[in-house]
């Protein structure tokens, strides 16, 4: 399970762990998004989300509040990427110009990457209050869970090549 704030790596971290482990990846924005920036049904999304963590393994990034609780039961790892908001705010525009006008592949298609005023703006509102949420699974954290809380790029580097080491000594 990886959380964290908007352009903190969320989606890279995902897809590097599913090459190295093999797991399924999960993007909360395919399950939040449908085609043309629709938001899905609340309903809707916490049935979809729900049926993801039912799978015996899974990486799932990203947010979907209402379904912690029961993910956290069902994860044997959390990461809490809890990077700078410059570094994230970078991260969110550098994006954007690469990919303007397309669909990322943790979009759903017909979801066009775009320059999003409001998008900004919940960056900038929600950036103590989801940091502080992300924080507080911590102790939510079931005692078989490994938590990493990681804070920095060079310790999100760090972890990676850590998980890529640990598959080397395993296969």
């Amino acid at each position: 399970m990886i959380v964290g704030q908007p352009g903190s790596g969320k989606s890279t971290l995902a897809r590097r762990l599913g090459e190295r482990t093999g797991l399924p990846v999960i993007h909360i924005d395919m399950i939040h998004w449908q085609s043309g920036w629709v938001e899905r049904p609340k309903a809707q999304k916490v049935a979809m989300a729900t049926e993801v963590e039912a799978g015996e393994a899974w990486i799932f990034e990203g947010g979907l509040s209402r379904t912690y609780d029961h993910r956290l039961l069902r994860a044997d790892t959390l990461i809490i990427l809890d990077l700078p908001l410059w570094l994230r705010a970078w991260r969110v525009f550098r994006r954007t110009l690469r990919h303007y006008g397309q669909t990322r592949p943790d979009l759903p298609e017909g979801c066009p990457e775009r320059f999003n005023l409001e998008f900004w703006k919940w960056i900038w509102d929600t950036r103590h209050t989801n940091r502080a949420q992300n924080l507080a699974l911590i102790p939510k954290a079931g005692p078989g869970t490994e938590v990493f809380h990681l804070t920095s790029s060079k310790g999100v580097r760090h972890f990676v090549n850590a998980i890529a080491q640990a598959t080397l000594h395993r296969g």
